[in-house]
């Protein structure tokens, strides 16, 4: 992990988010927080990973998604060489949409 970024602030943000209780506390938490840009943005990775997970080629995704080739190739990276935060989240995500639990 980059030790550079965190600090007390960052884990008081993020246990914030962690106290967050349904989808839409989170609109409002985000909303507050972010630029629209900025949640586009996150949720157009989310997307990209998803669809890199699923082994869409890069064009597809750009097609699908609007995210250029650096994000795609970023996100990738991330996947591949990253903290593990991205597999993490599409494992619970896919357990979920299958009926899973977490």
């Amino acid at each position: 992990m980059n030790s550079k970024i965190w600090d007390e602030h960052t884990d008081e943000l993020f246990e914030a988010i962690l106290s967050l209780e349904t989808v839409e506390e989170c609109r409002e938490f985000f909303e507050d927080l972010c630029t629209i840009s900025e949640i586009k943005a996150m949720a157009q990775r989310l997307q990209v990973a998803k669809m890199l997970k699923e082994r869409y080629v890069y064009s597809d995704i750009v097609s699908k998604t609007g995210a250029s080739t650096a994000t795609i190739s970023r996100v990738n990276r991330c996947l591949n060489y990253g903290a593990g935060g991205y597999k993490k989240i599409l494992e619970r995500i896919s357990d979920k949409n299958a009926g899973g639990r977490n």
